[in-house]
């Protein structure tokens, strides 16, 4: 089949999802990926990658995201996105230049869409959908805000016609032709071994933004060594040890170190998992995240905190627990990768010839 795989350009996950399912779909079929911003830097070296516009947060001065500049940045593509611009007709171009019989796509609206539109069978692959598709439980706290990005989920993607959630914690389906995997294992996360190191592996997805001064001095503070990734500094200051971004190296480093202080990505935490490393979660402020870090203290796994409280004594008090945290490990590791595989190939199958139900025809919740 001819397949046009889209990717959400905010943030690695969505691409290193991506990236180890493409090389199994490619034996045997046709596909042709669209990706924004990052997502398109790290596939398109490896793959036939078309660049298309991203939707994504914007960050103040205090490194919180900004609900006013993210609107701002947004407003452009979002009114091409709902109305029909520019980007909205070359993304429909791509798909019939390609003779597309199939749309994958990993929270990436424009795919998703003009698919929609064209009556190309739709499958959704990926984290994000949990919160629309799945019935996850809600922290109390976040239970209006959980509602509120499940409904904005849903305007922008619809229902397709077969949904495959990847995720380091289990949820039930809402809707027929969902199933829940495992988190994606990359090759480079296979192909180490971990071992105890002395250090503690520091990772900040939008580093520019989340480095501040009082995040800096709270891992200064620290009697041990920390490596620190997605900042732009290098080198050595005291126990800090500021690392470039390099695939090899950050897996072995996640494999090597005796614990993980991360922003609190879906991939990150199924990779730390993998390797039983406990973790100190900072969520970036949206929904997807906060519930992450509620579900990692849940399953026992580690604890979530701020970027605004975070202090030397809690990541201290963090590691005197790590034992504890360690011992949770086993009952939630899982690598969903070949359960992917395998479900996106039944899935094609299934929807083989088929064309899109209609716009928003609503299908049986499972019990």
């Amino acid at each position: 089949m001819k397949i046009i795989y889209g990717v959400m350009g905010y943030g690695r996950g969505h691409a290193m999802r991506t990236a180890a399912v493409l090389p199994a779909l490619m034996k045997t079929h046709d596909v042709l990926v669209l990706a924004g911003e990052d997502a398109y830097e790290m596939l398109h070296k490896r793959f036939p990658t078309v660049k298309i516009p991203t939707i994504g947060y914007v960050y103040d001065q205090s490194g919180r995201i900004s609900p006013p500049l993210t609107i701002r940045r947004n407003a452009s593509p979002m009114t091409d996105l709902l109305l029909g611009g520019a980007a909205t007709r070359r993304v429909e171009q791509l798909i019939r230049d390609h003779q597309t019989d199939l749309v994958i796509s990993d929270s990436e609206a424009w795919t998703h869409r003009a698919a929609r539109r064209m009556g190309i069978p739709r499958i959704s692959f990926d984290h994000v959908g949990i919160i629309a598709y799945c019935k996850p439980p809600l922290p109390r706290e976040d239970w209006l805000l959980g509602h509120r990005d499940a409904l904005g989920y849903l305007s922008l993607m619809g229902i397709p016609e077969r949904i495959l959630v990847s995720s380091f914690y289990p949820a039930i389906p809402r809707w027929a032709g969902t199933e829940v995997i495992g988190p994606l294992m990359r090759d480079e996360v296979l192909a180490q071994t971990a071992s105890d190191g002395d250090y503690l592996m520091a990772y900040f997805n939008k580093g520019e933004h989340q480095y501040l001064p009082h995040v800096e001095a709270a891992l200064k503070g620290l009697s041990i060594p920390v490596k620190v990734y997605g900042t732009t500094r290098r080198g050595r200051d005291g126990n800090l040890h500021y690392r470039p971004r390099a695939n090899e190296a950050f897996v072995q480093d996640m494999a090597g170190c005796r614990a993980m202080l991360s922003t609190s990505g879906n991939q990150a935490m199924g990779e730390a998992i993998h390797f039983g490393k406990p973790v100190f979660v900072l969520p970036e402020d949206c929904f997807e995240q906060r519930l992450n870090a509620f579900m990692v203290e849940r399953m026992g796994i580690g604890r979530r905190s701020s970027f605004a409280d975070i202090s030397s004594d809690q990541i201290e008090e963090f590691l005197l627990n790590e034992n504890g945290y360690r011992a949770n490990m086993d009952t939630h590791r899982r690598d969903g990768r070949r359960e992917a595989v395998q479900t996106l190939h039944r899935f094609i199958a299934e929807l083989s010839g088929a064309k899109s139900a209609a716009p928003s025809a609503p299908r049986l919740k499972q019990a």
